[in-house]
């Protein structure tokens, strides 16, 4: 979902650092809940290396194609919480997309702080939405295609919004401007199929694989109620 080079650009990239600082403070403070949910640093360094090496696989090695003002990733933004918690897939979104940019993209790296936000904040909005439609008894093995397509939605639906308002602040309201936001927010809702079915068969997979799903390396809610 990488926002082109050039859409937003001169001093108007300056709102990005600013929106980036949000998403790191977002991001910091997920990390905390997580350290103090489910066993201290380690365990969220270790989870963090994890998502880092998932999410650059997601960008370099998963089908991707510009469509419009972006590109269409299969991030998996809502497997990658219910797997390591909102901490480390927000560490590693922000670092995969880091990486990628440093290897591989470094044109993107100048829309760096734009894109981070893009990622980080619908992933805060997927955990807020995980503690009002997931019982406090019900271990994320459990859910329902209901709730994963909600998740889902939530998190895709938010790139996308995201998305859209970094390409009206950047190019305005004209009409091939507006074409290009469109094609981009339909051909990146198509994620929505995808995604929950991923998340069920990686929760189911976990259940299943409950021996090795349930050590430190994974999210405690996975197996386990809300404390």
């Amino acid at each position: 979902m990488h926002i082109e080079p050039g859409v937003v650009d001169g001093a108007k990239i300056v709102l990005s650092h600013a929106t980036a600082v949000g998403a790191v403070g977002l991001a910091g403070k997920m990390a905390m809940d997580t350290i103090r949910s489910d066993g201290g640093v380690s365990v969220l360094a270790v989870r963090s290396v994890i998502s880092t090496i998932l999410v650059f696989c997601f960008f370099e090695l998963f089908p991707h194609y510009p469509v419009g003002v972006s590109e269409v990733h299969l991030i998996l933004g809502s497997t990658l919480y219910l797997l390591f918690g909102g901490g480390a897939a927000a560490i590693g979104l922000a670092l995969g997309l880091l990486l990628q940019g440093v290897f591989f993209a470094p044109f993107d790296l100048p829309q760096y702080g734009m894109n981070m936000t893009t990622l980080l904040v619908p992933l805060w909005a997927v955990s807020l939405l995980a503690k009002r439609i997931i019982a406090p008894q019900t271990p994320y093995v459990d859910l329902k295609y209901s709730q994963a397509l909600a998740l889902s939605t939530a998190y895709q639906g938010g790139v996308v919004v995201w998305v859209a308002f970094w390409a009206l602040y950047g190019r305005g309201f004209g009409a091939e401007n507006m074409a290009s936001i469109v094609s981009f927010g339909a051909a990146y809702m198509l994620v929505i199929i995808i995604e929950p079915l991923a998340d069920l068969a990686v929760l189911s997979g976990a259940k299943a694989l409950r021996s090795l799903s349930s050590s430190p390396l994974f999210y405690k809610r996975l197996h386990n109620s809300a404390a």
